[in-house]
């Protein structure tokens, strides 16, 4: 239970932080997008909490995938699929299907280098609440 607990926390931490980045980005957001952020957070702080020492570099690139592997498969069933239109980069070079593109695979290779710090404060607090005693 306390897993579970701890990651939707996770969950929700990563959902209404990318809700936010779109807000400030594209000036709108969708409840998709809330769910596919929440879910790249769980990913990536697992990711990072299983390999804490790599680089940082490695960290964003491997970061980068995860985004954009979960960002092509949200894109398959919301926007090809249901026909939500929620975004297109058919405009944009190097895309794929109009769901994914080289462009913002490497700003989501750019955003894990805060989401890496973030992930290491919360390892560090969860650390230090298993060594008090108190249930994070």
């Amino acid at each position: 239970m306390k897993g579970l607990k701890s990651d939707l926390s996770l969950f929700t931490l990563g959902g209404c932080a990318y809700g936010a980045i779109e807000l400030l980005w594209r000036h709108r957001t969708h409840w998709t997008m809330l769910l596919t952020g929440g879910a790249c957070f769980v990913a990536l702080f697992k990711l990072y909490k299983k390999h804490p020492n790599l680089p940082t570099l490695e960290k964003c690139v491997l970061g980068s995938g995860v985004i954009t592997v979960i960002e092509l498969a949200v894109g398959c069933v919301v926007n090809l699929w249901l026909k939500m239109n929620v975004w297109d980069y058919s405009a944009v070079p190097l895309n794929f299907m109009g769901q994914i593109c080289a462009l913002y695979s490497a700003l989501w290779g750019i955003l894990c280098i805060p989401i890496n710090k973030i992930c290491k404060a919360i390892l560090k607090a969860q650390k230090k609440a298993e060594i008090k005693g108190i249930t994070p």
